[in-house]
């Protein structure tokens, strides 16, 4: 990269124009989690105004702060349980465009802490809706979900836009709430108004720089950095796991693509192609593999609580609306993890290889039709 350049710049003829964002006044929620931090870095590159409201960084050490981003962006330490202050925040910032990821995003304390969670990820919801309700300024929203949304019937094929949302889980039924109030207030308060809603449900995501806890990638780095093998605790869930870059390059798209045309807001499935769909044990493998050293994994004696075994996306929508199919098989998304993983456990310039990945995922790797 040329001394000076975004790594959104000059990355070759394939790339998606994100001029778009330039100076656009953007609002992120959850800015300093992992999704967060990586959408903030991108939407800094591109030029926007970006302020971000969130809970201090959830993990020590944390993307965010290896980052830089407090420089970067304006963020505000709040709570999004906390209706004044964020509406203060907002009122501030005149947001033109919404990323709402601010969520309780792990299953596991979901079963420890139900009531917290369903308070942040549904009142959370309900909160950010009341301010774009009240506001002027909205012109594109994106909430960001998850897959586990959908009444899981355990079968082969990928969930629908249309299937029922029933999560079984709190976490995961929480989120199928806040995909419900966004619904109510579309229906209620947006009519006729020229704002454009979208909630997009994500597959596992997986990249550099998650430090969080009960999470497959990062209990393997931090296997791997003790010299400890990988202790499993469902090795053989199927899940869609996809880098990070996936899901956030489709939110900005979609954020972007909705702002000028409305018509085309609703609900999207973002997630890996079918042969990429694998199990815990497949993923486990594939990191085994690419950060050597003798690495393998085991299954662990305790399972935790009760999650899907199989889950699957059916992203026809996102493929037809965005002419849009993921960049990065899984076997790069777990390579550039484990390259982002070894540069931090060296003690390397993780903010240099976060940049040179944003870069070579625009640059080629697979393409949009």
């Amino acid at each position: 990269m040329g001394e000076g350049k975004s790594p959104v710049e000059g990355v070759g003829a394939g790339m998606k124009d994100f001029s778009f964002y330039q100076n656009k006044r953007v609002l992120v929620t959850g800015h300093t989690g992992f999704k967060g931090a990586w959408l903030c870095q991108i939407l800094s590159d591109l030029g926007a105004k970006v302020t971000g409201y969130a809970l201090p960084p959830p993990t020590s050490p944390s993307l965010y702060s290896l980052l830089g981003l407090d420089s970067k962006i304006s963020s505000v330490i709040g709570d999004i349980r906390d209706y004044p202050h964020l509406k203060a925040v907002f009122d501030a910032a005149q947001p033109e465009i919404v990323f709402h990821l601010a969520a309780q995003p792990l299953v596991r304390r979901g079963y420890q802490e139900p009531v917290y969670t369903y308070e942040v990820n549904v009142m959370g919801t309900v909160h950010l809706l009341e301010c774009v309700r009240q506001s002027g300024c909205v012109r594109s929203f994106i909430n960001v979900t998850t897959d586990k949304v959908y009444e899981n019937k355990e079968w082969v094929w990928g969930y629908r836009e249309t299937d029922r949302l029933n999560g079984s889980d709190p976490y995961s039924n929480s989120k199928s709430c806040s995909e419900l109030v966004t619904d109510a207030y579309v229906s209620s308060f947006f009519q006729g108004r020229h704002i454009a809603l979208s909630t997009v449900r994500a597959g596992n995501v997986i990249g550099g720089g998650d430090f969080a806890r009960d999470r497959i990638i990062p209990d393997c780095v931090r296997a791997a950095m003790k010299g400890e093998p990988v202790l499993l605790r469902n090795p053989h869930s199927v899940r869609p796991y996809q880098h990070v870059l996936e899901p956030l390059f489709v939110y900005l798209e979609l954020a972007q693509r909705q702002y000028e045309n409305p018509a085309i807001a609703g609900r999207y499935n973002v997630g890996p192609a079918e042969e990429d769909c694998v199990t815990t044990a497949e993923l486990a493998g594939l990191f085994c593999k690419h950060w050597g050293e003798g690495m393998s994994w085991q299954t662990a004696e305790d399972s935790g609580p009760r999650e899907a075994n199989f889950l699957k996306l059916d992203c026809s929508r996102l493929r037809s609306v965005l002419g849009w199919k993921p960049r990065w098989n899984i076997e790069q998304a777990v390579a550039n993890t484990v390259e982002w993983a070894k540069v931090f456990a060296r003690g390397g310039d993780v903010a240099h290889c976060t940049a040179q990945q944003i870069q070579e995922y625009l640059a080629g790797g697979g393409e949009t039709e």
